[in-house]
């Protein structure tokens, strides 16, 4: 369960920016929504959803990229380019696109994240100096990098590396571990390396391979981040080409059924002469009953595709508990059907394993006091001279006041006059008188 993204510096977001899924203080309704969980003596509570606002152009994408980057780096445990450029995400693959394009020198990339996962809360942060934007031959090195598990130390790499006292990850290392600590962690200093991170290499073969196992496996299969939507490639996660040439999944094709395909079956599908899984509609040939199939993208809209894309990884969530998180989530997607969806995250009969739903959107139907909290409820903002964004949430306003939200307000009809910010007027009108008026003229 995730409880809180940070990232400084990336793109966009040149302060430190907070996207926090914790529940806030004194909110009550849509109970839900929460979930809590106990560390010790401490209640944590956590949101079960977010839905993300704001005009084009101000950020919201970048909220989703940053984490992407992150998984990204966390997952090959470096700071180096990556050579596979399969994710839409470019700035994942080469980190030279994230500073911020108008900074005159270079200022350190911050990313936190904190989760919990098997009953413990994981807490892991690095600071990067990644250079300026578009400088791929800069010396790029780890400033910082700090885990705390259960609000206990376990390791700091800042000018030196320290390390707590291993009571909190006991079950998750061996006991010759502490009795040789004082060696190994000196072996650890000097194993350091400047572009990678000591999670995943030093601390990983020195102390804990379990430990991060849990970790990188958290961030590989439950941190579910799909950047830009319209580009989305998920089939490979469902099918093996290795073992089949075509397979059908019969829960996301019942579920095609209700979205509204009846007249075939979907299924993926490996020719012999390409190792690429693809989407297609396979349909019975009704002279010899034989099967054939047809690529998705000739015979099915374009709804239907991301549907079916889609639909896979929400499954996933609920079953693992895992955190979805898409951008453009409504794209192409009948609101009705994503209504059901977000209502299956609210549902407490079936959202049993605390699965979590993070979207960004421009439809305004999701901004209803009666399916989100106040503190779901996120804007982004950009400022018109730095351009730089701002994330904030609705709970931020408090429920005093002229600026006040109170918790059963229709929240569409004040955030389209104005009242909550992230929204701007644009008029293309004066664009088209002039073309008028220069046609008028020849």
């Amino acid at each position: 369960m995730l409880l809180e993204f940070r990232t400084k510096n990336y793109k966009s977001f040149v302060d430190e920016t907070v996207f926090s899924l914790m529940a806030a203080p004194k909110q009550t309704g849509l109970d839900y929504s929460v979930f809590t969980k106990k560390i010790k003596s401490k209640k944590f509570k956590g949101l079960c959803s977010s839905v993300l606002y704001g005009p084009n152009a101000t950020g919201k994408t970048n909220i989703i990229g940053s984490m992407d980057t992150f998984r990204a780096i966390v997952l090959r445990g470096n700071i180096k380019n990556s050579e596979e450029r399969s994710s839409p995400n470019s700035a994942a693959n080469a980190l030279e696109l994230i500073p911020n394009n108008s900074a005159k020198c270079s200022e350190p990339v911050l990313f936190s994240i904190k989760f919990m996962e098997n009953d413990l809360l994981i807490h892991y942060a690095v600071s990067l100096d990644l250079g300026c934007f578009l400088d791929d031959s800069y010396s790029r090195k780890v400033l910082k990098e700090e885990l705390f598990v259960n609000e206990e130390k376990v390791f700091v790499r800042d000018k030196t590396l320290s390390f707590g006292n291993f009571k909190s990850i006991k079950n998750y290392i061996l006991d010759t571990i502490q009795q040789n600590e004082d060696s190994l962690i000196e072996i650890s200093k000097n194993s350091l390396n400047d572009e990678e991170l000591f999670l995943t290499n030093g601390f990983k073969l020195i102390f804990s391979q379990d430990l991060v196992k849990l970790i990188t496996s958290w961030f590989a299969n439950k941190f579910m981040v799909v950047y830009r939507a319209d580009s989305m490639q998920l089939i490979k996660r469902f099918v093996d080409p290795q073992k089949q040439t075509v397979y059908v999944e019969k829960t996301t094709n019942s579920a095609a059924k209700l979205f509204g395909i009846n007249s075939n079956v979907l299924g993926y599908v490996v020719s012999d002469d390409e190792s690429d899984v693809k989407l297609c509609s396979i349909f019975k040939n009704v002279k010899d009953n034989k099967s054939a199939a047809m690529a998705a993208e000739i015979f099915e809209s374009y709804g239907t595709i991301r549907f079916v894309n889609i639909f896979p990884l929400v499954i996933m969530a609920i079953l693992t508990g895992g955190t979805l998180i898409v951008d453009e989530f409504d794209a192409s997607i009948h609101p009705m059907a994503l209504m059901n969806i977000v209502n299956i995250f609210h549902n407490d009969d079936i959202n049993v394993n605390n699965a979590q739903l993070i979207f960004n959107t421009h439809n305004p139907i999701f901004l209803n006091s009666n399916l989100f909290r106040r503190d779901e409820i996120k804007f982004v903002e950009r400022d018109e001279d730095t351009h730089n964004s701002v994330l904030y949430s609705l709970s931020d306003f408090g429920t005093t006041g002229d600026k006040g939200v109170r918790k059963h307000e229709d929240y569409m009809k004040h955030y389209f006059i104005g009242q909550y910010g992230a929204i701007k007027d644009i008029d293309f009108t004066p664009i088209f008188e002039e073309l008028i008026s220069n046609e008028s003229e020849v």
